[in-house]
């Protein structure tokens, strides 16, 4: 089995590092904002929000493409290694930080703006439900990929990558149109 070099690939650690330390800050200007202005708070919550959900909804789309081409590169390979890295970094780095966010800023969203009511409201949070499921599917996914114990072929990921796109057509018509 071939083996990146650490500096094949740049530093991971590093940059692991300042992914967090750029979401910290992000947290507490978010926090600063909400503590200086409190009422006029919900539409920077809103942005934050959307912007977490542009970030999740990017990863999302972007992992399963690396899928189809992880999945037809030889284990081991210096193909297989690199894709091994992307997928991990774009998970830890990304994705799991803007889902978190999305989440955080959508509930107190969903609490504050429309006291959790609302047909379309409870639509949406399935909806946001179901693409976390896919979340965390894909998350077992990484680590299948990262012990070469990946079984589903590059069809299969196809199929998988089409799914975030349809929740994300569901979930914004719920919020622009409010259907019910």
């Amino acid at each position: 089995m071939t083996m990146m070099g650490k500096g094949e690939l740049g530093g991971g650690a590093g940059a692991m590092r300042r992914a967090a330390i750029a979401i910290a800050v992000f947290l507490a200007l978010a926090g600063l904002l909400f503590l200086l202005g409190p009422d006029d708070f919900y539409p920077w919550a809103k942005a934050i929000h959307v912007i977490a959900v542009i970030s999740w909804m990017a990863g999302m789309l972007y992992l399963p493409r690396l899928f189809v081409y992880h999945a037809d590169a030889e284990k081991g390979s210096v193909q297989s290694e690199t894709f091994k890295v992307m997928e991990r970094r774009l998970l830890r780095a990304i994705i799991n930080p803007a889902m978190i966010v999305t989440w955080a800023f959508g509930l107190w969203l969903a609490w504050k703006g429309f006291g959790f009511q609302g047909g379309w409201l409870h639509a949406k949070i399935l909806a946001v439900l179901l693409l976390s499921g896919l979340h965390g599917y894909l998350a077992g996914a990484v680590r299948k990929f990262a012990e070469d114990k990946n079984e589903k072929p590059a069809r299969h990921w196809r199929i998988v990558n089409e799914i975030p796109t349809l929740l994300m057509v569901v979930i914004v018509i719920l919020v622009i149109v409010k259907p019910f």
